[in-house]
């Protein structure tokens, strides 16, 4: 049996006026959006990481350059969705994903499963395989001042029957 897990990690900065997408969706009573060059989708940015860094096929950034236009305002759904099709070109099949997002506000947890039920079947897993908790950064740091959000990842991927 072959397993590897892999580790993400992205931060983007927030801007009043922007839409906000976490999790693959909108959070609409976000006071703040994330700047980047996708949709700036943290929680995808750093599953994509995590994924790819577990099947050693670089990172996200290799994958779909922020210097490319062809992913200028992208959904990042799309990118996760191409993380998962390299994965299964390898024959890797993703086992499970834990997540944790650092914001400050909003509160993540009113949103937790609409995130699971977006993400997982990008992945072709099970909700139950999608780990998604929040914490905030006690007010210290540029996510504590709100001006940025970060989230880590970490996947467990394999190849044959577990």
């Amino acid at each position: 049996m072959n397993i590897r897990i892999g580790m993400g990690f992205d931060v983007h900065e927030l801007e009043a006026g922007r839409n906000f997408y976490l999790g693959g969706i909108e959070l609409t009573d976000a006071p703040k959006g994330a700047v980047g060059h996708s949709d700036a989708d943290v929680l995808i940015h750093a599953l994509c990481d995590a994924l790819l860094g577990a099947a050693n096929l670089r990172d996200i950034g290799y994958h779909f350059s922020n210097t490319d236009n062809r992913w200028k305002g992208m959904d990042s759904k799309f990118f996760l969705k191409e993380v998962a099709q390299l994965l299964a070109e390898k024959n890797w099949l993703v086992g499970n994903v834990d997540c944790t997002i650092v914001l400050e506000k909003p509160k993540i947890n009113p949103h937790i499963e609409a995130m699971k039920k977006v993400l997982a079947p990008l992945m072709n897993v099970e909700e139950d395989a999608v780990s998604i908790k929040a914490t905030t950064n006690e007010t210290l740091g540029y996510v504590g001042r709100e001006e940025g959000v970060c989230a880590y990842a970490v996947a467990l991927i394999y190849k044959g029957s577990l």
